[in-house]
């Protein structure tokens, strides 16, 4: 028998707290844009023309809530980043009968994502930047970005067959 809390990042979720944050814009809009891609906090305030210290706080409460996730990227020049993202995709499912009111969220297994790291994911992301602006080049980096994609994916098939035969 499998446990709830297991199966279910969200079992445990106070569900005030979940109408909290999912009842302000900022926390709304916060998530919308953590569907498109991880972010980091200066990000995210730009973005939204939010200061930083306002939007520290709206992370934290999703983060408490396990909305949302962090993580430290290393960058070139200075410390590492945290950026932020939705780990688990979710429905919020309201029933306000008569007799009832009921709140229940649940993970959507279906819609799993597994996004590349946030290196190769802003690197994609720029490039679709560059063809948005008009910039026709930048097709065939796009082009060689499927590529090394290709290769690398034909790599990690090849090693698991090998694997496989193995065992």
């Amino acid at each position: 028998m499998t446990n709830n809390s297991t199966q279910n990042p969200f079992y445990n979720v106070d569900m005030e707290d979940l109408l909290d944050v999912m009842g302000c814009r900022t926390r709304r809009e916060i998530i919308n844009l953590l569907r498109e891609e991880p972010r980091f906090v200066s990000e995210i305030s730009k973005e939204l023309e939010i200061g930083q210290k306002a939007i520290i706080e709206h992370l934290r409460a999703m983060e408490e809530l396990g909305l949302l996730e962090s993580s430290f990227k290393k960058i070139v020049r200075g410390r590492p980043r945290k950026y932020y993202d939705m780990p688990h995709d979710f429905s919020i499912n309201i029933t306000v009968t008569e007799n009832s009111f009921d709140i229940k969220i649940s993970e959507d297994i279906l819609q799993l994502k597994q996004l590349p790291s946030g290196d190769e994911w802003s690197k994609l992301l720029e490039i679709e930047k560059k063809i948005d602006q008009g910039h026709w080049e930048a097709v065939e980096e796009l082009k060689s970005l499927i590529r090394l994609y290709d290769n690398l994916k034909n790599r990690a098939e090849y090693i698991l067959e090998r694997t496989e035969r193995r065992l």
